[in-house]
């Protein structure tokens, strides 16, 4: 027996568990467990349970019980009103028995938040129109030219405008620290990458000599270990180059690319750059409805769904971090950032994360928008094409993985197309 207690974000559900109904869970919980306890003068498991509970106490059944006898009752609880939907697991607020009464139990738990949807016709979102700039053009021109450079060595001092192959080790109070080595690192003198002062003194070093570069690090340096203290680095220059350029011009676009003339190469590199900003700003277009619905719908998430997000959050970050060799602590020592200031940091994409979730999946139900298998195979299709194969061919490659994406994208893409079809 329940009664219980709907607020906008929780449900406080109160169980009375009769003693009668206590007895039986007490036994399910002996059956379920005999066989864990050894009782001088039996077999083991067929102690009975009066022997157990006088060798191990009265209550000592009484925990698997209580896990029985309230799951039950929430189960069928849930089951009769599915409307009701939890976002954590019930929490004990308070429990009271006796052996004449029996068991009381009141649960807290978190639920998924109620919200309607708002007006879809007359968004204030709206796509900004591309555009490409001659300065963008040849900014791709520039990073042609850079991609294609040559170095070239010279025996002769290093200055600055050379790069340097340089050796170095970083020591603060004569013990290394982390990161402040490295082998054959080639720097651009006068770059300021590195710490002020270093590049200034590795100029007027000849190849082959080593000397020891004395800097500060700022006060303000990422590695909270590392603000504001005196270091001295241990540096070897190993060679000395000077970076040469290409000319962009026609022979050049003739000899390296389809192209025959250095317009027809800015004329492809405009187009393909509108090309990539229109799809940059459809998807703007795309976040921006998201957010605009989703701020109209004004949903007032629980704090346990931003937790179990930004949760989440952390352990995609962590994951992607160890393929890069690193893990969540080494990150947060270099940013100078404790876990709980990483985690504030991202309760708001958190939060967003989650109106946008339900925002689609309430679109998605109350439109009753689907992907049929042919609109499925026609995704599967034109992204197979990509990669000159047949979707037949692309299909007997796939995962189930796989398929959920194409799914995924596909409704989407459906979900997007109505929004939009709605603000035309």
């Amino acid at each position: 027996m329940y009664e219980y207690e709907k607020k906008e974000k929780q449900v406080i559900l109160k169980i009375e568990i009769s003693k009668e109904d206590w007895e039986k869970a007490v036994e399910h919980a002996y059956e379920e467990n005999k066989g864990k306890f050894n009782i001088q003068g039996f077999r083991k498991g067929k102690a009975p349970r009066k022997v157990i509970e006088q060798n191990y106490g009265d209550t000592v059944f009484f925990d698997d019980a209580f896990d029985h006898a309230v799951s039950d009752e929430y189960s069928k609880f849930l089951s009769e009103h599915t409307d009701i939907v939890p976002v954590e697991q019930p929490h004990v607020q308070d429990n009271k028995f006796t052996a004449d009464q029996g068991l009381s139990v009141t649960l807290k738990f978190d639920v998924m938040p109620e919200f309607k949807l708002p007006e879809l016709s007359g968004l204030k979102a709206k796509k900004v129109e591309p555009n490409v700039t001659d300065e963008q053009v040849e900014a791709e021109i520039e990073s042609e030219r850079q991609s294609h450079a040559r170095y070239v060595e010279e025996d002769k001092v290093a200055e600055n405008g050379d790069f340097a192959t340089i050796d170095f080790t970083g020591y603060v109070d004569d013990v290394k620290f982390e990161g402040g080595e490295a082998k054959d690192y080639r720097l651009e003198l006068g770059s300021h990458t590195f710490i002020e002062g270093f590049e200034d003194q590795v100029v007027g070093m000849k190849k082959g000599e080593e000397k020891d570069v004395k800097v500060t690090f700022p006060e303000n340096y990422h590695a909270e270990n590392l603000k504001g203290k005196p270091a001295v680095f241990k540096v070897k220059l190993n060679k000395v180059e000077k970076k040469e350029l290409p000319t962009i011009d026609d022979k050049y676009i003739s000899d390296t690319t389809e192209f025959e003339t250095l317009g027809e190469y800015k004329k492809a590199i405009k187009e393909n750059l509108l090309k990539m900003a229109d799809e940059r700003a459809e998807r703007d277009y795309e976040v921006a409805l998201l957010d605009e619905i989703a701020e109209k719908s004004n949903i007032d998430l629980p704090q346990s769904m931003v937790d179990h997000e930004v949760n989440h959050i952390v352990e995609d970050f962590e994951h992607r971090l160890s393929h890069q060799g690193m893990n969540l602590q080494n990150y947060l020592d270099y940013v100078g950032k404790t876990l709980d200031q990483f985690k504030q940091e991202r309760k708001e994409d958190a939060a967003k994360n989650i109106k946008t979730r339900l925002v689609l999946q309430k679109l998605i139900a109350e439109n009753n928008l689907t992907v049929s298998a042919e609109e499925l195979d026609r995704s599967i299709e034109e992204y197979a094409s990509r990669y000159q194969m047949s979707g037949e061919e692309f299909k007997k490659a796939m995962s189930p993985d796989d398929y959920a994406y194409f799914e995924n994208s596909a409704i989407m893409t459906k979900v997007l197309d109505f929004i939009k079809s709605k603000n035309k």
